[in-house]
């Protein structure tokens, strides 16, 4: 009775009333006796013996019984060669009819295997797609779930780059992926299908996410004709991390990393190395996030300008027409931009792609800038569109290195020419002053006083450059009856108006302290103050926070710098100032209001204060002046 009662208790996962036997024992002892019961089905059986089964007799115990095996048991490498032998031999009959058997077959574990088994199952692979094109969807997405990293899997994975060993299983899996598209081309949507479809979850670990951008860039230089999709999608994915790590969470995770250290709470110390990948964090996941993924197409655009310049000096034709050239990329990145990033608002990192890749060649930031003003230009195209790309031209031209003299002087010539021809065709009607009506022209002017404030030091180094100030009739600008100062962000006001002091190019200070007084007004008339019309804008390429891949953007990136006279000015020197972060707007206010009234103490201070109320109302970022 006790030996029956034993082997009972073996087969039903029964325990003992004398042993405790927990849930978990009793399935690893179920799968135990699975196993030795499933042991020699392929021998036995095999697929031939499934398909025969169900095909013959109808019986689909037997076939269920190996597809069972096929998934939950690891086969040797003579019983996977066996199987797939024979599932190659039997392609003709794994109709829909056997989907599950299909499936199973797909998913056995093949990576790891002897490079001869690897290139039979290959062949096994591809022989069945192409057979059954009902196979294509599952079997494309099981190899594109190969592309996404385990979450616990960092340690191959290092900031989305993979180890040696799954870089090795990776190669196999994009040969199986290159085939299929070249043997079928219907398959080709649908790994694109696949592609978009099977992108991780924005808020999954960092090295998950660049691996999975990682094998999308890999795709990219053996499949030219996904390069457009490739870069639509990941610039929409990449939009969805930038604007999930907004500039202001950053900097505070940032700073109070920062108020940690300074404090001392750091216990115990750690080597040099783990220190300086410390260093390289971002503190906010979402913008680790961010940060390994742009790197990874900023170094992407970098080996893709060598490999250009390399192919146009070759004769080979042939290696020409299979080299993404940099001209080409830039049309992509460009198309990218306008469709996905253009229309979006105050973003912060994103576009920055399209900054360094203009620095590569002049005629690029040439293309891009005549591309922005084109759309500034057009009445057929939105309003808010045209705002943003005056946005653009603006920050582009005051803080891209690259940038030559003429071509800021070009641009200021041609914004300050249609601002003229503006305030021409309205003088000759009852025109509407107010901000919304007149969207496109204040966002032009304030562009003009913003990049001449910015630039100011190249601008004015030489009596030429004075002269061609002087030509931009600045003064028949802000003294228009439309008076552009009021709406303009205080910080770009003030800075604009100490420039143009300085050289005597426009006076602009009376129209300052005149619009203050009468937002003063509005503040003491009423118990609750409204904030008179401000310009909603924003820098799009104010200082870049990301820790990793900016080296990519410091050598090419221009910080403020005060012109000569500006620092001589004594007016200037009187006004309090003090050294203040490049992105930080909130103080500028009370300090830049400054010289044109340092003589009459108590009436800065209103005027401070006045302004200090509008800022609350101000959404633009800041315009980096900091001196």
């Amino acid at each position: 009775m006790s030996a029956n009662m034993s082997v009972y208790s073996a087969r039903t996962g029964l325990s003992s009333i004398l042993k405790t036997y927990s849930t978990v024992e009793r399935e690893k002892a179920k799968a135990a006796v699975i196993n030795k019961v499933r042991f020699e089905m392929p021998k036995e059986h095999g697929v031939a013996g499934a398909i025969e089964a169900v095909l013959n007799y109808n019986d689909y115990m037997i076939y269920n019984e190996f597809v069972s095996f096929l998934k939950e048991s690891s086969l040797t490498d003579a019983d996977f060669e066996r199987v797939i032998s024979e599932a190659r031999e039997s392609i003709n009959l794994l109709t829909p009819k056997f989907s599950t058997l299909v499936e199973a077959l797909i998913s056995l574990d093949w990576q790891d295997r002897s490079e001869i088994l690897i290139k039979n199952y290959i062949e096994f692979y591809v022989d069945l797609l192409v057979a059954h094109t009902k196979y294509v969807h599952f079997g494309i997405s099981h190899l594109i779930s190969y592309w996404i990293p385990q979450d616990k899997d960092e340690e191959n994975w290092p900031k989305g780059v993979p180890s040696a060993a799954a870089s090795k299983r990776l190669e196999i899996v994009h040969q199986v992926i290159r085939r299929l598209m070249t043997i079928m081309p219907m398959s080709f949507d649908v790994v694109l299908e696949t592609i978009e479809k099977s992108f991780p979850y924005y808020k999954k670990p960092p090295h998950v996410i660049g691996g999975y951008v990682h094998n999308i860039l890999t795709m990219m230089k053996y499949k030219l004709i996904s390069c457009n999709f490739s870069i639509h999608l990941l610039f929409r994915k990449l939009l969805e991390l930038d604007a999930n790590a907004p500039r202001a969470d950053i900097e505070d995770a940032e700073y109070e990393d920062e108020e940690m250290d300074d404090g001392g709470e750091e216990m115990f110390q750690i080597d040099m190395e783990n220190e300086k990948a410390a260093e390289q964090t971002m503190k906010l996941p979402v913008a680790e996030t961010l940060d390994i993924c742009l790197e990874k197409l900023f170094c992407f655009i970098e080996t893709l300008a060598k490999e250009s310049s390399r192919s146009s000096n070759s004769t080979n034709s042939s290696t020409k027409n299979n080299v993404l050239n940099t001209n080409s990329c830039f049309n992509l990145l460009l198309s990218a931009f306008e469709d996905i990033i253009l229309p979006s608002h105050n973003t912060h990192h994103v576009q920055f792609l399209l900054f360094y890749l203009c620095s590569l060649k002049n005629i690029l930031a040439e293309k891009f800038l005549s591309n922005m003003w084109s759309k500034v230009i057009n009445p057929n195209v939105s309003a808010p569109i045209r705002q943003s790309a005056v946005g653009y031209i603006a920050s582009f031209l005051a803080r891209a290195k690259f940038v030559s003299k003429d071509t800021i002087q070009n641009y200021l010539s041609e914004m300050s020419t249609w601002v003229h021809q503006y305030i021409q065709r309205s003088d000759s009607v009852q025109s509407n002053c107010s901000l919304k009506a007149n969207l496109v022209f204040f966002s032009v002017c304030q562009a003009i006083f913003y990049v001449i404030a910015f630039r100011s030091r190249d601008l004015t180094h030489d009596k030429k450059g004075l002269l061609f100030l002087q030509s931009l009739q600045l003064s028949a600008i802000v003294g228009c009856t439309f008076n552009p100062l009021r709406v303009c962000l205080p910080a770009v006001a003030t800075a604009f108006a100490g420039v143009t002091r300085a050289y005597q190019l426009a006076y602009c200070h009376a129209i300052l302290e005149r619009n203050a007084r009468r937002k003063l007004a509005t503040v003491y008339a009423n118990e609750i103050s409204t904030p008179e019309e401000c310009l909603e804008t924003f820098f799009p390429f104010d200082p870049y926070l990301l820790k990793k891949s900016t080296r990519f953007i410091t050598p090419i990136y221009l910080q403020y710098q005060a012109s000569e006279a500006e620092e001589c000015d004594p007016h200037q020197s009187e006004s309090p100032r003090r050294k203040r972060k490049d992105s930080v707007m909130s103080h500028m206010a009370s300090d830049d209001v400054d010289d044109f009234l340092a003589d009459k103490k108590q009436r800065l201070c209103d005027i401070s204060k006045s302004y200090e109320k509008e800022m609350q109302f101000t959404y633009g970022l800041s315009p980096g002046f900091h001196v």
